[in-house]
C-alpha cells in the first residue's frame, strides 16, 4: 500500500483522475473531524465507485428511514463515485476513504466510531477489515459476489481469507457465491440477490415524463440506445440508414458526449437528426434521430422505448446497466461480450435479452420485433418479470441491520 500510495502520486502528475483521487483525500481526517462528534451514532458504508454506489443505494435509504438520528457516511474509493455523488441527499457526510495503511485505518475509526460498518459488492481492505474485526464493530458485506480466481480460494489467499472473518454477514447475489465461502469456512452466508434489482423497481415509482421525447416520439415506435461506444452506433447507424419504413423513431444517447464523438456520430447518420443541445425552436416531431449530447436523461429516456440497446458489449468498454431499460418491460439488444455480467447473462439465456455479434444479426433481430408484436411482446415479459422476481433484497438486509442496531 505504501508503494502504490507512492506511485499514485506520481501518477498525479500526469493524470486528472489520479490528481483528484490524491487532492480529495487530503482534507479527510479534517472533514470527519468538523463533521462528526462524539455524541453522534454513525453508520458507515463503503462503496468502491459510482456503480457500487447506485447498487448499495436501496439499503443506504431503508437504513437512514429506520434510524433518523443516526449519521449516514458514505466513503469511495474513486474519484468517479465521489465526484457525481459527494452531494448526494442519501447521506449526511461523503468523503474519501482514506488508504488503507494502518495508520490512515487507526485514525479513520476513531474519528468515525462507527457503531456498523457496511461494505458494497466486492471492496475488502484488509487493514480496516482486521481493525473492524479488532474493535468489535459489526460488519456487513452487500450485493457481494465471489469469483473462484480471486485470492480468497487460493493457498495464497490466506492472508485475504483472514480479512473475511470481519464480516458478521454475508449478503450474496447468487448461490455460487455461497458455495464458495462455505467452502472456505463461512457459514453465515445469506443468497439475498442483487439491490440494484431493488434500485431500478424504485425508477418505476417516479415521475419519468420528459415532454421533448413525448415531441420527438408522437405515435411511433421508438428504440433508444443508451451508453454506447463507436463499436455499437457503427451497428445502430448502418440500420438507422438503411431503414426506410417510418414506423420507428430513434434514440441515441452516447457514453462520451465531447463534441468531437458527437459530431462524428452525427456524420455517421444520413436521416433528419436533431442534437438534445439543439432542439429549443425545433418541429421535433419532423426528425427521425435524436441524439442526447448530455448526461442524466437516459433512465427517464428508457421509460418511452419500445425497444433498447445497450451499449459497452461490442467493443472492451463492459456491458453497461441493462437492467434499466429492462424495468420499463422492453426487450434489450446488447453486443457479443457480455460474459461476467450475471444479470445479462440470465436474461439472455431467458430471451429478454439479445445479443447480437454483427450489423447483420443486429437488422434481423431489429426487423423481427418491429414486425412481430407477438415477439416483441413476449420478450418485453421475460424482463418484467425477471426484475420482479429478483427485487427484495433491501428487505433482507434491512430486517438483519435493524436486529443489529436495535
Amino acid at each position: 500500500m505504501y508503494l502504490a500510495a507512492f506511485g499514485v502520486k506520481i501518477a498525479a502528475l500526469f493524470s486528472e483522475k489520479f490528481k483528484l483521487f490524491t487532492k480529495g483525500r487530503k482534507g479527510v481526517f479534517d472533514y470527519i473531524a468538523e463533521n462528526i462528534s462524539d455524541t453522534d451514532q454513525v453508520i458507515w458504508f463503503h462503496t468502491a465507485s459510482l456503480g457500487e454506489f447506485e447498487q448499495g443505494l436501496p439499503v443506504i435509504k431503508q437504513t437512514k428511514e429506520d434510524f433518523p438520528d443516526y449519521k449516514i457516511l458514505v466513503t469511495f474509493f474513486s474519484p468517479s463515485g465521489y465526484e457525481v455523488k459527494k452531494n448526494t441527499d442519501a447521506a449526511d457526510l461523503v468523503c474519501y476513504l482514506p488508504l488503507d495503511i494502518k495508520r490512515n485505518v487507526i485514525r479513520f475509526l476513531s474519528l468515525v466510531k462507527p457503531k456498523l460498518a457496511v461494505f458494497v459488492k466486492y471492496e475488502f481492505w484488509p487493514n480496516y477489515l482486521n481493525m473492524l474485526k479488532e474493535k468489535e464493530i459489526p460488519t456487513l458485506l452487500v450485493s457481494g459476489i465471489f469469483r473462484e480466481d480471486q485470492a480468497f480460494f487460493h493457498s495464497y489467499g490466506s492472508f485475504m481469507r483472514k480479512s473475511l472473518k470481519a464480516f458478521d454477514r454475508f449478503f450474496v447475489q447468487n448461490e455460487k457465491s455461497k458455495q464458495l465461502l462455505e467452502k472456505i469456512g463461512f457459514d453465515n452466508v445469506e443468497v439475498s440477490g442483487d439491490t440494484r434489482f431493488d434500485r431500478v423497481a424504485e425508477i418505476l415509482e417516479r415521475d419519468n415524463t420528459l415532454s421533448f421525447v413525448e415531441d420527438f416520439k408522437q405515435d411511433k415506435m421508438c428504440f433508444v440506445a443508451g451508453s454506447t461506444w463507436p463499436e455499437d452506433e457503427n451497428l445502430i447507424t448502418e440500420y438507422i440508414n438503411k431503414d426506410n419504413s417510418e414506423k420507428i423513431k430513434y434514440i441515441i444517447a452516447p457514453h462520451v458526449v465531447d463534441r468531437e464523438s458527437i459530431d462524428k456520430l452525427l456524420e455517421s447518420i444520413h436521416k433528419k437528426t436533431v442534437l438534445f443541445s439543439d432542439k429549443e425552436g425545433k418541429q421535433l416531431q419532423d426528425f427521425d434521430v435524436l441524439i442526447i449530447d448530455t448526461v442524466g436523461l437516459l433512465t427517464k429516456i428508457y421509460s418511452y422505448a419500445d425497444i433498447a440497446y445497450v451499449g459497452g458489449g461490442m467493443g472492451t468498454k463492459g456491458l453497461h446497466n441493462t437492467l434499466e431499460p429492462a424495468v420499463f418491460g422492453i426487450p434489450v439488444i446488447i453486443g457479443k461480450r457480455y460474459k461476467g455480467f450475471e444479470e445479462a447473462e440470465n436474461l439472455v439465456e431467458l430471451g429478454g435479452i439479445i445479443s447480437v455479434f454483427d450489423k447483420k444479426e443486429f437488422a434481423s433481430e431489429m426487423t423481427n420485433l418491429i414486425e412481430n408484436q407477438s415477439v416483441l411482446k413476449e420478450r418485453s415479459e421475460i424482463n418484467k418479470k425477471f426484475i420482479n422476481k429478483n427485487k427484495g433484497a433491501k428487505v433482507q438486509i434491512g430486517y438483519y441491520i435493524r436486529k443489529l442496531i436495535e
